[in-house]
C-alpha cells in the first residue's frame, strides 16, 4: 500500500502533536500544515518529522 503514516512536529517548540497519512508516490515532498499546538497555545506551522 503506498500510503504511509507520518508524524507532524511543531516548528516552534518541537512537540509531536499530530499523526496523518500521505501517499508517497503522488506527494514526494515533505508536508507542512498549520495546526493548533497545545504547548504554544496557538496555531503554528507543523512539519513532517524525519
Amino acid at each position: 500500500m503506498p500510503r504511509d503514516n507520518i508524524t507532524f512536529k511543531c516548528s516552534v517548540c518541537g512537540e509531536e502533536n499530530y499523526i496523518g497519512t500521505r501517499n508517497k508516490r503522488k506527494h514526494t515532498e515533505k508536508m507542512e500544515i498549520l495546526k493548533y499546538c497545545p504547548r504554544c497555545n496557538k496555531k503554528t506551522l507543523h512539519k513532517e518529522k524525519k
